[in-house]
C-alpha cells in the first residue's frame, strides 16, 4: 500500500479544483476500483457470494454493510464491496475541513457537515449540499502544502486550493461561529504516517489518516437493532446507522457481540485473507445526536445510550461500537456477505 500511495503522490498536479452545476446523488454509491498507479476508475457490482468462514473461527458473523466517509464528519457512501489499505478503507477519511489555522473541524462544531454528500465519478471525489452547485475535486490531486491538526497530532497535509475553501465557506460559513468562518479542505499526504494510539494496538505497528484515532470502526445491525427497541418504546423515531458512521456492519450477531471479540479474519475473493483486530471502545461524541438528514441535533439517542451503554473499560463512557486496526490484507476487497471469523476476547 504504502509503495503504491507513493507513486500516487509522486504523479499528484497542483492545480485548482472545479465547481460544477448538474449530476445527480447516487442512491448508493459506486465501488472504488483502484488502478495501479493512480485511482480512477468506478463501477458498481452485485456483491459476490458469501465466502467461507476461516478455520478455526469461534464466533461467527457477516458484513452486512460497508460505508465510507471520504471528508472527515461530512455524510458517509454505502459501498457494495471497499478495497482494504493498512489506513483502513480505500479514501477514508482522506480529506478533512479544517479553521484558518489548520485545526480540524467536525459536526460536533458545524453540524450542517452531515448535509455534504460525496460521490466518485470519473476519478474525482464530487461533493454536493444544499443550495450549492457540485465541487469536483481530482483524486489525485492538491495545490500546496500545508500543516494540520486533528487531535493531538499535527502532520503535514495538502492543501486544496481556495475553490474548495470558498465552497465549505460558503455553505457552512454563514452558521459557524466566527472563528470558524473562514474554512479550507486539507488532503491526507500519503508520504506521511499517522500512527495509531499504541496504548491500545497491543504492540502493532497501525496507521490511519484522518479519523479520529484508529483505521476502522465496527458495528452492527443487531446493537442498532438494541437501540432502537429502547428509542421506541420510549416514544421516540429509530434512527439509522448513519449516526455512528461505522465503516463495517456486521449482520448475524448478538447485539453487542463486537465488544467481545478481538481478532476477525476474512477469506477474500481469490483465497486471500484480511485480519483486523477490535483493540478500543469506541466513546462517543455529541455526533450521534445529529440527524443526518436534517443536521438537527437532540440529545435523545445519547441520553438513551447512557442508560446502558456506560463502559468500564473507559471509565464509564458511553460507547457504541469498536475501534479496529488492520493487521494484515492490504489490497484485499471487502464485500457485503463476506463471512468474518473471530475469537471471544472480550467479557
Amino acid at each position: 500500500m504504502q509503495q503504491k500511495e507513493r507513486k500516487w503522490k509522486r504523479k499528484w498536479n497542483f492545480e485548482p479544483c472545479r465547481i460544477l452545476g448538474g449530476g445527480t446523488i447516487p442512491v448508493a454509491a459506486a465501488q472504488i476500483t483502484r488502478t495501479d498507479p493512480e485511482p480512477n476508475t468506478f463501477s458498481l457490482k452485485v456483491p459476490a457470494a458469501m465466502n467461507a468462514l476461516p478455520p478455526n473461527a469461534n464466533a461467527q458473523a457477516t458484513i452486512e454493510q460497508l460505508w465510507l466517509y471520504p471528508v472527515k464528519s461530512c455524510a458517509g457512501i454505502q459501498l457494495e464491496e471497499a478495497e482494504l489499505t493498512d489506513t483502513g478503507l480505500l479514501y477514508d477519511r482522506a480529506w478533512m475541513v479544517v479553521d484558518s489555522a489548520g485545526e480540524f473541524v467536525t459536526q460536533r462544531e458545524l453540524p450542517r457537515m452531515a448535509l455534504i454528500q460525496p460521490s466518485f465519478k470519473f476519478g474525482q471525489l464530487v461533493l454536493r449540499a444544499p443550495g450549492m452547485l457540485a465541487l469536483h475535486l481530482a483524486l489525485n490531486a492538491a495545490e500546496a502544502p500545508a500543516k494540520v491538526r486533528v487531535w493531538g497530532d499535527e502532520v503535514m497535509a495538502c492543501d486544496m486550493g481556495d475553490v474548495a475553501a470558498q465552497w465549505f465557506s460558503d455553505f457552512l460559513g454563514p452558521d459557524a461561529p466566527h472563528d470558524l468562518e473562514r474554512l479550507r479542505l486539507a488532503r491526507f499526504d500519503p508520504e506521511v504516517q499517522r500512527a495509531c494510539d499504541p496504548a491500545w494496538t497491543a504492540g502493532h505497528a497501525a496507521h490511519t489518516q484522518f479519523a479520529d484515532g484508529f483505521s476502522l470502526l465496527v458495528t452492527s445491525q443487531a446493537s442498532l437493532a438494541a437501540l432502537n427497541e429502547r428509542l421506541v418504546e420510549a416514544g421516540h423515531a429509530a434512527v439509522t446507522m448513519a449516526r455512528f458512521r461505522p465503516n463495517i456492519v456486521l449482520g448475524s450477531v448478538e447485539p453487542h457481540d463486537e465488544d467481545r471479540v478481538g481478532c476477525w479474519s476474512i477469506t477474500t475473493d481469490g483465497g486471500g485473507t484480511a485480519q483486523l483486530e477490535n483493540v478500543k471502545p469506541c466513546a462517543r461524541c455529541p455526533i450521534p445526536n445529529i440527524d443526518p438528514v436534517t443536521a438537527i441535533p437532540s440529545s435523545t439517542v445519547g441520553d438513551t445510550l447512557q442508560t446502558y451503554r456506560q463502559d468500564r473499560r473507559l471509565g464509564g463512557a458511553v460507547t457504541f461500537g469498536m475501534n479496529a486496526i488492520v493487521v494484515e490484507g492490504d489490497g484485499q476487497m471487502l464485500r457485503v456477505g463476506q463471512a468474518m471469523g473471530g475469537e471471544w476476547r472480550f467479557g
